[in-house]
């Protein structure tokens, strides 16, 4: 009977360990805007306080990062975070903050405490059930809430259209089409969907951005254009490479390669973190 008690007693204790094994292997899940973000090094709990990898609020959060020394700067806007390594002092705009844990490396990567760094980046964070949830400022175009922004493009076989929610992404990218809209020109003779035009000063349309609000419909939309080069140097050197058309309000700008790569590393990151939808996909 003794060693039936005991055997019992073994394979529960067995059983506790293993739970609790498997709870604490679970770590901790981090969701931005109602996404689950995927990376490679997870958040992590030191001192009762969640510790994420700068990559992640540099990414979602829509902060920009400059490194000098071991100080790091964090900028949205009009606010300047500043946190330095293995110190417990931080700077929101000049005022300086007492933090509970410090900023450290680990695995090569600078840990800095969440709560801080979205607070200071006006954000809302709540933690239940190892599951941190961060909500970021939607963006707004003339008083009107972005719900998503819609990207679509075509190919010889097909095209693409997802949607895109990170409140972050969206802002960035709304603000790279307003910020490099270049002279206002004249709209094109010949442009399409398709780079199979033939005829000089040509343009085809790379891909379509809509900005939706919660209803759908589109609040401003933008198509980007290239200039389609199957003519001589020589004769297409009066011609702009890219143009961007102002589709609701039929207006077209000079835009620059950098700004279009700008906006594709945006969306190339967006995707790599969970924020797109697919809404059709017809390439086959």
């Amino acid at each position: 009977m003794k060693k039936v008690l005991l055997g019992t007693f073994l394979a529960f204790c067995l059983l506790i360990l293993s739970s609790t094994t498997y709870a604490a292997g679970a770590g901790i899940q981090l969701k931005v805007d109602g996404v689950a973000i995927t990376s490679e090094v997870k958040p992590e709990s030191k001192n009762n306080r969640i510790m994420v990898p700068l990559r992640v609020v540099s990414e979602n959060l829509g902060a920009s990062v400059k490194w000098s020394n071991s100080e790091v700067i964090l900028t949205k806007g009009d606010l300047k975070v500043t946190l330095k390594l293995n110190s417990a002092v931080a700077e929101k705009n000049g005022e300086k903050i007492q933090l509970d844990v410090k900023p450290y490396l680990k695995n090569n990567r600078l840990f800095v405490p969440l709560r801080f760094v979205t607070e200071a980046l006006d954000c809302n964070v709540n933690y239940s059930n190892d599951v941190v949830t961060v909500e970021t400022e939607p963006l707004v175009i003339d008083g009107v809430q972005v719900q998503a922004l819609q990207q679509e493009f075509h190919m010889t076989m097909g095209g693409i259209i997802s949607q895109f929610s990170g409140n972050a992404y969206n802002e960035a990218i709304y603000n790279i089409f307003m910020k490099n809209k270049g002279e206002k020109v004249e709209a094109p003779a010949n442009y399409s969907w398709t780079p199979t035009i033939d005829t000089l000063g040509s343009y085809y349309k790379n891909a379509q951005y809509d900005f939706l609000d919660q209803k759908g419909d589109s609040l401003v939309r933008f198509d980007i254009y290239s200039l389609i080069g199957s003519f001589p140097s020589e004769l297409l050197s009066g011609y702009p490479e890219i143009l961007v058309h102002d589709a609701l309000k039929d207006e077209w700008y000079l835009f620059s390669d950098t700004a279009l790569k700008s906006i594709n590393k945006l969306m190339d990151t967006a995707v790599n973190n969970g924020f797109q939808t697919v809404i059709s996909n017809t390439i086959v």
